[in-house]
């Protein structure tokens, strides 16, 4: 019974002192490893984003033309200071190639260009069926409520008149909304 009593106590202070000594005696190995920035952190993917954000947003309806001047020059400006810091000595030229390169990349890779631009008369705002005519003259889908803008008023196939709720062509069958 001394034995196991003995053995216990010797369980009990290698489990005190293993529990005990980070405590007691700190070493230096407490460093995080060194992990890589995501490119997403760095100055120059903030501003790569941003304009990436603020093309989505302009071909969706959601800025003016204003506001969309506005931020693209702020984060074009913003992407050629983070683009000559990233890369040294390179010319501005190049740079401001490499930034228009990118710019038509993210538009072609975009939606094209709003299929209710062209049925609307030059001057007018298209209109929601719930909210209303809407501010934003290229806008697709409502600010308010998110519905379709302004449907389709002729079928793309044979170029019927269509119905404000069609969904299909009644000359040629052709779907023409989802």
């Amino acid at each position: 019974m001394l034995a196991e009593a003995l053995a216990a106590a010797a369980v009990g202070l290698a489990v005190l002192w293993l529990v005990l000594q980070p405590v007691l005696r700190p070493t230096g190995r407490g460093t995080a490893p060194l992990e890589p920035i995501d490119p997403e952190e760095t100055p120059k993917g903030v501003a790569l984003t941003a304009l990436k954000e603020i093309e989505f947003d302009k071909e969706t309806g959601k800025l003016s033309d204003a506001d969309y001047e506005f931020l693209k020059d702020k984060y074009t400006a913003a992407a050629l200071d983070a683009l000559r810091h990233e890369s040294g000595a390179v010319a501005s030229d190049d740079v401001e190639a490499m930034i228009a390169a990118k710019v038509r990349a993210l538009r072609s890779a975009s939606v094209a260009t709003p299929s209710n631009a062209s049925t609307l008369p030059p001057g007018s705002n298209p209109a929601c069926t719930t909210c209303g005519p809407r501010p934003e003259p290229e806008a697709i889908f409502c600010s308010s409520c998110g519905r379709r803008l302004s449907p389709h008023s002729e079928c793309d196939r044979c170029g019927a008149a269509l119905s404000p709720d069609s969904r299909y062509c009644e000359t040629c069958g052709r779907q023409v909304a989802a």
